[in-house]
């Protein structure tokens, strides 16, 4: 039975998926006598954490429940008090968390102050779960950075545009709903001045399609941008600059850098040094980063090591030759291939969705 409610609680959880950045997506629901009494998921940053909502929507005492919860309750008073508490208060015995919180201010502690209090606990209902529900809480306070999607579309022999440079648009109106949530459901976006320069996106969240239940909240907060552009190369007049949050990153001795710009220390090649950048942009509170840019980026990412999931849209249609997916120097042995598992394929209208992770 246990297994049962957690898997209920992932599933409220994942109603707070465009949301609640930057806190972790939490679901509880609270069980007595094998009846759901209550149950509640955290909505957005500042609001009513996952327990204290369970909590309030509790059709009965809960005095002798079991909580089931997807990550281990707060132990301490932030911008809402203590989810640990408000258990121990409300006279919950039992509590049965997915995976401890790996957040170093509560890592345990939520844990300890509801066993001091007499509740039996389960630590490790469900971590793999846990894990991916918020790759960028356990990313970023386990690793240092936040948890890396690179997004590539393109025809089925590989090729994302013309020689010309036209790629507007492989993929299908359903494909790119998709790549709405994707970015919706991300802390902030990335992608390089050559992106910039030939297509001028927008790379905004705008389709309220995304979630129609929370479209006003998810279409409210726009989303950091950041242009890795070394040599200042796009103009502020560039579409992805009406955004306010959006901002050039470029090196630290860049002439004619934007005014708002993030400037970071170059690698030896001149170019922005990645795994440096996405160290600041965790310190920043970035957990989920979505990567859409062109071969040259993509590449690079994938050589620094940095990329946690591809996700990669193939239409039904063919080139015969084009730009690249993405631009890796050459090998000299196949032992040299890095190797990807296949975690999720599915069709997304015409197209085929497809979800990669580092071996």
């Amino acid at each position: 039975m246990d297994q049962a409610f957690l898997a209920q609680a992932f599933r409220l959880a994942q109603q707070g998926r465009f949301t609640t950045d930057p806190n972790p997506r939490v679901g509880c629901v609270l069980v007595r006598d094998g009846r759901v009494i209550g149950e509640g998921f955290h909505q957005m940053a500042g609001g009513p954490h996952a327990e204290a909502e369970a909590l309030a929507n509790a059709t009965e005492s809960v005095i002798g429940a079991t909580a089931y919860v997807t990550l281990e309750p707060c132990s301490y008073h932030g911008r809402t008090p203590s989810c640990a508490d408000a258990l121990i208060k409300a006279g919950v015995t039992r509590v049965v968390a997915a995976a401890p919180d790996p957040h170093p201010r509560n890592r345990g502690a939520g844990f300890d102050l509801l066993e001091a209090a007499g509740i039996e606990v389960i630590r490790d209902g469900d971590q793999a779960g846990a894990r991916a529900l918020n790759p960028g809480h356990e990313k970023t306070h386990t690793q240092g950075r936040p948890y890396v999607r690179l997004k590539l579309a393109a025809t089925m022999d590989g090729f994302t545009g013309l020689p010309n440079g036209q790629s507007q648009w492989i993929t299908s109106p359903a494909a790119r709903l998709e790549v709405q949530r994707l970015r919706a459901q991300s802390s902030a976006i990335v992608t390089g001045a050559n992106t910039v320069l030939s297509d001028d996106p927008e790379l905004t969240v705008r389709d309220p399609r995304i979630d129609p239940l929370y479209s006003d909240l998810i279409l409210a907060r726009p989303k950091p941008v950041y242009v890795l552009d070394s040599q200042s190369r796009t103009m502020a007049t560039a579409k992805v600059y009406g955004n306010p949050l959006a901002r050039q990153v470029c090196g630290l001795e860049t002439l004619n850098a934007h005014p708002t710009a993030l400037k970071t220390k170059l690698n030896p090649d001149g170019q922005i040094d990645l795994p440096l950048f996405f160290e600041a942009l965790a310190g920043k509170g970035v957990l989920e980063v979505l990567v859409e840019c062109g071969p040259t980026l993509a590449g690079a990412v994938m050589q620094a090591n940095l990329v946690d999931e591809l996700v990669l849209f193939l239409a039904p249609k063919f080139m015969g030759m084009g730009k690249p997916l993405l631009q890796l120097p050459e090998l000299d042995k196949m032992s040299d291939l890095r190797a990807w598992s296949l975690s999720d394929t599915r069709r997304i209208g015409p197209d085929l969705k497809l979800v990669l992770k580092p071996d």
